[in-house]
Parts: structure tokens; sequence; C-alpha cells
């Protein structure tokens, strides 16, 4: 699985609101994200597996 890449844009409560690079909006519970993600953040998925960047 090739790396997708996120800035976390908005935190709604319990969710994050994330948004590739190109533009693709994907709404996660923060529970799955790394500790340390807030807004502003960049996060790499890869492998099924989160990483703060």
């Amino acid at each position: 699985m090739e790396a997708i890449y996120y800035t976390l844009r908005a935190v709604n409560g319990d969710y994050a609101e994330l948004v590739t690079d190109g533009g693709e909006v994907l709404s996660i519970t923060m529970f799955l994200l790394p500790e340390g993600a807030d807004v502003g953040s960049r996060l790499k998925l890869e492998n099924f597996m989160w990483e703060l960047l």
C-alpha cells in the first residue's frame, strides 16, 4: 500500500477532519491517530499504520 499524506484540518469532539494533499476529506476518530496529533499536524498513512510527521 502506497503512503497517503494528510493534514489534520479540524477536531470536532472525538473526530478529526483530515485532508489529503489532493484535497480529499476524511473523518476519523481521534483514537486511531498517534498521540500528539492536533490541528495542523501532518500525518502519513501507510500499511494501515498512522505516523505523525
